[in-house]
C-alpha cells in the first residue's frame, strides 16, 4: 500500500521540509533502524496514518533481512507468520485511530482481519453515541452509513446496526434490512436484531394507543400511567374488538410478528404476545394472509407465543398439530411440521417432539431454513433429551440414514 491516493492523513510530508532534514541527519547518525523509528514517531504526531502503516510493513521487511521494495519471492514458514504477525499488528496499530478520528471505512480497512468484532462493535456503538448526525451535518452522516454498512451489512454487529437504521430510515426500511441481511444469519445472530424490532414497534403501539385512548376517553390517564403493557390497555378499553381504528402500519406488525419467531427470552416472547393480542382485534379488511401455519397471522402468533409462555398449551398444540397433519408441502414447505417440532421442544416434550419431526416431510431432501439456521434441534439431540434413542434408530434404519444412526453411539 502507498500513501499517494490517501486523503485522511491530516499533513502532508511535503508541508514539512524539515522532515527530511531529520531523516538525513538520523540516519547518518543511527542507521535506518533509527530513522524508521524518528520517522514513525512524526507520523504518528502528525496523524499520518495510512503512511505509518506502509513505513511498518517497511520496517517489517528490513528486520527479516527482505528486500524493502517489490516481491519478496518464496518464504519459508517461520518468516512468513513473523511478517504476517507484523503485518497485523501494524494494521491495529492504525485501524483504532482512524476509527476514533470518525475515518470508519479506512479504519475498518486495516481492523477487518486484525481486530475482533466485539472490539469493533464496541467502538462503533461509541462513535453512534459520540457523533450522532443532524440533517445538514453530511460528513456525520456518511460516517452513519459507513456504520451501518459495517455493524449490519457486513456482520459486526447487527442489532447494532439494525437500530442505527432504526434511528435514521424507519421502521420500513429497517424491516427490509432485517430480511436482507440478517435473515441468512444463525438463530442465535438473529434473536438480538430482531429484538431490537420488535422493541422498537411495541413502544410506537404503545405510545399510539396510548394516546388515542386517553384523547378518545376510553382509559384515565391515571391508568395509561400506571402500565407498559399493550394488552392492559386494551382490557381498560374493552378491547376494541368492534373498533376501526388501527394505531400503527399493520404490514410492520405482521412483518415483526413473523420475524420475532426465532427469539427466545421471556420479556421480548411477552411482548411479541402482546402485539399478537393487539393483532387479532384488528379488522379483517386491514390485515393479510401469512404461510401455513400463520395464515392468519395475529392468531397463530398469539397460540404460539402464549404457548411459550405457558398460556392455552392444548389449544396451541391442538392448531399446530392440525396444520402440520394437513399441509401440503408442495404448498406449505415444512414450516407447518417445523413449528409443531419446534414448540413441543420448548414445551419441554423432547420425545413428542422427535416423532414430529420423524413424521415431518422431506422438502426435496434438503434440510428446512429452522433447520439450517439452528432454530430446531437435531433429530440425535432430541432423542437423547426424550430419552428416545431406539425410536430414532428404528426411523434411521427404515429411512436407510445410516449417518443419523452412527450419530446415535457417540456422545
Amino acid at each position: 500500500m502507498t500513501d499517494t491516493n490517501n486523503t485522511n492523513d491530516t499533513t502532508n510530508m511535503a508541508d514539512t521540509p524539515d522532515v527530511f532534514t531529520m531523516l538525513t541527519s538520523t540516519a547518518a547518525a543511527g542507521g535506518p533502524t533509527a530513522m524508521f523509528a524518528a520517522l514513525a514517531e512524526s507520523l504518528k504526531a502528525r496523524q499520518r496514518w495510512h503512511a505509518l502503516f506502509d513505513l511498518r510493513l517497511l520496517q517489517a521487511r528490513a528486520a527479516l533481512g527482505l528486500p524493502t521494495t517489490g516481491d519478496v519471492g518464496t518464504l519459508d514458514p517461520a518468516t512468513r507468520d513473523r511478517l504476517d504477525e507484523q503485518s497485523l499488528a501494524a494494521c491495529r496499530e492504525v485501524g483504532w485511530p482512524l476509527l476514533d478520528e470518525g475515518h470508519v471505512a479506512a479504519g475498518w480497512m486495516y481492523l477487518r482481519a486484525a481486530a475482533e468484532p466485539a472490539e469493533v462493535a464496541d467502538k462503533l456503538a461509541a462513535l453512534l453515541l459520540r457523533d450522532a448526525p443532524s440533517a445538514d451535518d453530511e460528513a456525520a452522516a456518511a460516517r452513519l452509513q459507513e456504520i451501518i454498512q459495517i455493524a449490519l451489512w457486513e456482520g459486526i454487529d447487527p442489532a447494532l446496526g439494525l437500530s442505527a437504521v432504526l434511528a435514521s430510515q424507519g421502521t420500513c426500511n429497517s424491516i427490509t434490512a432485517y430480511e436482507q441481511a440478517v435473515s441468512r444469519l444463525p438463530a442465535a445472530r438473529q434473536q438480538q436484531p430482531a429484538g431490537v424490532l420488535l422493541n422498537h414497534l411495541f413502544r410506537e403501539l404503545f405510545q399510539s394507543l396510548a394516546a388515542d385512548l386517553e384523547r378518545r376517553g376510553l382509559v384515565p390517564a391515571e391508568t395509561i400511567a400506571g402500565t407498559t403493557s399493550i394488552t392492559e390497555l386494551l382490557a381498560a378499553a374493552g378491547g376494541l374488538k368492534d373498533d376501526p381504528s388501527f394505531h400503527v402500519d399493520v404490514s410492520h406488525l405482521q412483518s415483526v410478528l413473523r420475524i420475532a419467531r426465532v427469539c427466545t427470552d421471556r420479556p421480548t416472547i411477552e411482548k411479541a404476545w402482546e402485539l399478537a393480542v393487539y393483532g387479532c382485534r384488528l379488522p379483517e379488511e386491514v390485515t393479510y394472509p401469512g404461510e401455513a401455519p400463520f395464515e392468519n397471522v395475529a392468531e397463530a402468533s398469539r397460540l404460539f407465543y402464549g404457548a411459550l409462555l405457558g398460556r392455552d398449551v392444548d389449544e396451541a398444540l391442538r392448531y399446530f398439530r392440525r396444520a402440520a397433519a394437513t399441509a401440503r408441502v408442495e404448498e406449505s414447505g415444512t414450516l407447518p411440521a417445523d413449528t409443531l417440532v419446534y414448540l413441543l421442544w420448548r414445551l419441554g416434550r423432547p420425545a413428542e417432539a422427535l416423532h414430529a419431526a420423524l413424521e415431518r416431510p422431506a422438502e426435496n431432501g434438503m434440510p428446512s431454513g429452522m433447520q439450517i439456521s439452528g432454530m430446531l434441534p437435531s433429530l440425535v439431540e432430541l432423542a437423547r433429551q426424550g430419552n428416545a434413542l431406539d425410536m430414532l434408530r428404528a426411523a434411521c434404519r427404515s429411512r436407510g440414514d445410516e449417518i443419523t444412526f452412527a450419530a446415535t453411539f457417540t456422545k
